[in-house]
């Protein structure tokens, strides 16, 4: 002990000592570090570097399934829920698609597809088969007790879209249930408007409650885990109008300051408000996944500006071309308003790391699901098709549904939105006429496995396809 403190004649050091070269090595990689992270923090997501090719994690597994992997595969059958053959009255639907209940009450048997007796002898047929994917995808099984666990932990999904949106989220209600209960209460009020928001929260009786990590400030009476609201267009019908005088200046409709619209009902809201719901903070919102579809009202009956009975169907092409404008900046807007939340999101934290200690969230992602047309013929078929084949009449904007994915796969292959991602995941509904609601050709039925299909994939892409979000 005492040779260290001896002063003779070797000048005193510090039992740890750094040499000023290797002092300022150090520095200069702390300072380097830190513009990184301010960068990443805060400048848009366009122009932000990518790191992904720096992960050091050897288990991460990329790309094992993408989504038209996913969509190349089959309909292969499956043993059916029950060996009854006896369906009777519309509660047996439960037992022959292989539920134990549903959390939603919204038109219940009108989504089970057991409101029309004529149609009964579909069950349990409808249910007896399963998608699968080609034998190089990998993804897990289906658990409904995972994907709970993970909408808790990792992020709850918002459901944007029409009433075939609407279809997924009583499957959801259904899929998770009884982990899951739902508001609002339509049998006590049944009158509520179709824009009214609906929500799965999870149920305080759930046995899974007492084995999840919740996050701070999560409620459970007050987080959703899932909620859909009801939109159209994804944009307001004003901004619209207002787009298209802006992109067509010497059109008729700019000239004369006319709307492209008829007066077909229609929902909407502007990104702005829903955008605003996507990243409301605990409770309010625990979201990290924006699921998002549109097609179907894109018609010239409610676009009637655009309609022109001298064209091929009185022409749909031009509303097809403006859906492409449409998405592009549709795509722009959403992905500054993710930015901006992000770095607001941020400048509130600051660069107190410790804060974030058990917020599991993933990164907010929207992804958008291919719409799907109807079949003209729907209600003849028992069961799923080999190959589609577009409608022999071409009801409705049926046979330019693809078109519209078309232009919105093209609009999001940009870098430019790295946040919006496209899911061309409509081929195994195209090949399930047999799986269509008993009153129309074109919305789904829950428990065929086409939307629970949407479900599946979802859940595996964004929880093991998306860069950043990969186990």
């Amino acid at each position: 002990m005492v040779a260290l403190f001896k002063n003779d004649a070797v000048p005193y050091r510090p039992l740890v000592s750094v040499p000023r070269s290797l002092s300022s090595k150090l520095l200069a990689v702390l300072a380097v570090f830190s513009v990184l992270y301010i960068t990443h923090s805060f400048l848009p997501s366009s122009l932000k570097p990518s790191f992904s090719s720096l992960s050091l994690s050897s288990e991460r597994v990329r790309s094992t399934c993408p989504p038209r992997s996913w969509a190349a595969g089959k309909w292969v059958p499956k043993p059916p829920p029950t060996n009854r053959t006896d369906f009777t009255k519309p509660s047996d639907a439960y037992e022959f698609l292989g539920f134990e209940g549903c959390a939603s009450s919204r038109e219940v048997y009108w989504h089970l597809a057991a409101d029309n007796d004529k149609l009964w002898d579909r069950f349990p047929g409808v249910a007896s088969w399963q998608w699968s994917p080609p034998e190089d995808c990998q993804v897990r099984d289906l658990d409904p007790a995972a994907l709970v666990r993970d909408l808790v932990e990792q992020g709850g999904w918002l459901l944007i879209g029409d009433s075939v949106t609407e279809n997924h989220f009583f499957s959801l209600s259904c899929l998770l249930y009884p982990h899951v209960r739902a508001t609002p209460d339509y049998v006590q009020n049944p009158y509520f408007d179709r824009g009214w928001p609906q929500h799965l929260y999870l149920d305080p009786a759930s046995p899974l409650v007492s084995t999840l990590s919740f996050p701070p400030g999560f409620d459970i009476e007050t987080t959703p885990l899932v909620t859909f609201r009801r939109i159209d267009l994804l944009l307001e019908p004003a901004a619209l109008d207002a787009l298209y005088r802006s992109l067509h200046p010497d059109s008729p409709l700019a000239a004369q300051n006319a709307s492209l619209f008829s007066d077909e009902a229609s929902w909407n809201l502007a990104p702005a408000e829903y955008v605003k719901i996507f990243t409301a903070p605990l409770p309010r919102g625990n979201y990290a996944t924006m699921v998002v579809s549109t097609g179907g009202h894109w018609t010239t009956t409610l676009f009637a500006g655009l309609r022109d009975p001298a064209l091929p169907k009185d022409g749909i092409q031009n509303v097809v071309d403006f859906f492409g404008e449409a998405m592009e900046a549709w795509a722009r807007e959403v992905q500054t308003l993710l930015d901006d939340a992000e770095r607001e999101e941020r400048g509130r934290r600051g660069l107190a790391l410790g804060r974030l200690r058990g917020r599991k969230r993933a990164p907010r992602q929207v992804v958008v699901r291919a719409y799907l047309p109807g079949h003209e013929d729907c209600h003849d078929h028992r069961e799923p098709l080999e190959e589609y084949t577009p409608g022999r009449w071409g009801w409705y904007n049926w046979n330019q549904i693809g078109d519209f994915n078309r232009q919105f796969e093209a609009v999001l292959e940009s870098r430019k939105y790295p946040d919006i991602h496209f899911l061309p995941i409509d081929r195994p509904a195209l090949l399930r006429p047999d799986a269509h609601a008993a009153g129309d050709c074109l919305h789904i039925m829950s428990g065929a496995g086409v939307l629970e299909g949407w479900t599946h994939y979802i859940w595996h892409y964004v929880s093991v396809e998306l860069p950043g979000r990969i186990r």
